[in-house]
């Protein structure tokens, strides 16, 4: 059983008591390990922490991986992190998304309308909220520079062999759920993405010594 080190919503609490480390596979913990590598040489080095999490178009995988790495980091008590995302363009926020969290037990806030809406993601009551929209990788709300650039598909990846400012990059790539849109599945399987990443981000958190 995971033991919490920082208190979060109930409903996230029970989702993350389910969490089985054990299911993550040897060749998947060594794609995850150079991100254990990076945090830990932070906090030993106690330095700030800046995660930016990148994907094609910032709408799915790469809101779902800041999120839960931002949560994971306050569940495992990792001081002076920051995780921020971003595209190669710059879209929406999938509503599925937000729905999908709502699910496991964030609370939203709409803050925004419009074509790329802004959203408030909180997973503790006395935490930052998560500031939730679309942009590109290198926007202004983004960190410039001291950052590990950890690209969350493989287009992105592929597409994209520099990203400027960034000390460090990771490639840990996830399965796109938009593949299910507006299909039977689609509440399932961008549940199960959630999940995946959850367990991934909260597997590499566990890992930090402090």
């Amino acid at each position: 059983m995971i033991i919490s080190k920082n208190t979060l919503y109930p409903e996230i609490e029970t989702v993350i008591r389910s969490f089985d480390f054990e299911q993550i596979s040897d060749e998947r913990k060594n794609t995850l390990q150079p991100l254990v590598d990076y945090i830990q040489n932070k906090v030993n080095n106690k330095e700030e922490i800046r995660l930016n999490l990148i994907c094609t178009h910032n709408s799915r995988r790469s809101h779902l991986s800041q999120i839960w790495a931002q949560t994971a980091g306050a569940f495992y008590n990792v001081k002076n992190l920051f995780c921020y995302s971003g595209g190669t363009e710059a879209t929406a926020l999938y509503p599925m998304v937000a729905e999908t969290l709502q699910q496991t037990g964030f609370q939203i806030k709409n803050i925004s309308e419009g074509k790329n809406p802004i959203y408030s993601i909180k997973f503790s009551a006395n935490e930052h909220p998560v500031i939730g929209f679309s942009k590109t990788y290198d926007d202004n709300f983004n960190p410039a520079s001291d950052y590990a650039a950890v690209m969350t598909c493989s287009s992105a990846d592929e597409g994209c062999p520099f990203i400027s400012g960034a000390e460090k990059r990771i490639a840990i790539t996830f399965e796109d759920p938009k593949n299910s849109d507006e299909t039977p599945q689609q509440k399932q399987i961008y549940q199960k993405r959630s999940l995946q990443i959850a367990t991934e981000m909260f597997y590499v958190f566990s890992q930090i010594k402090q």
